[in-house]
């Protein structure tokens, strides 16, 4: 799961995120994007606005989902579940791009910080691991 926006200078993160998709689909691995405007009003778009975006620039065919808060007051509940108080590894997301890697029973395995790329060798590694 990967909170994103359009127009952000880690927006080119989308092709990784495909690539990974991709790759790993067939064993069960999926991306969800989460499309997210609170950092520097980056993610301003509708969401089929959003949606063509990624798919003519990127050729994203990934799930992605309204736009939602990521914190604050009216921060969505999985981000509640993801980083609130009590997560596995809580604390506001920090910016665009930051993942979170679930486990095949929903568990929070990783978090990635939001320059950490989709295809750095410890986020292929996890993912790898959880497939196992």
């Amino acid at each position: 799961m990967v909170n994103v926006a359009s127009k952000c200078g880690l927006t080119p993160q989308y092709a990784a995120l495909e690539n990974l998709y991709q790759q790993y689909k067939d064993k069960g691995f999926s991306v969800l994007g989460l499309p997210c405007n609170q950092f520097a009003g980056q993610e301003p778009g509708t969401e089929q606005e959003i949606q063509e975006f990624c798919s003519l620039n990127y050729g994203v065919t990934f799930p992605l989902s309204s736009k939602l808060e990521v914190n604050g007051h009216d921060r969505h509940q999985l981000y509640r579940l993801l980083a609130g108080e009590g997560a596995e590894f809580p604390g506001d997301i920090t910016w665009n791009f930051e993942k979170f890697l679930l486990g095949k029973d929903g568990r929070v395995l990783a978090r990635f910080s939001p320059r950490t790329a989709p295809d750095d060798p410890t986020v292929i590694h996890a993912i790898e691991k959880a497939l196992s």
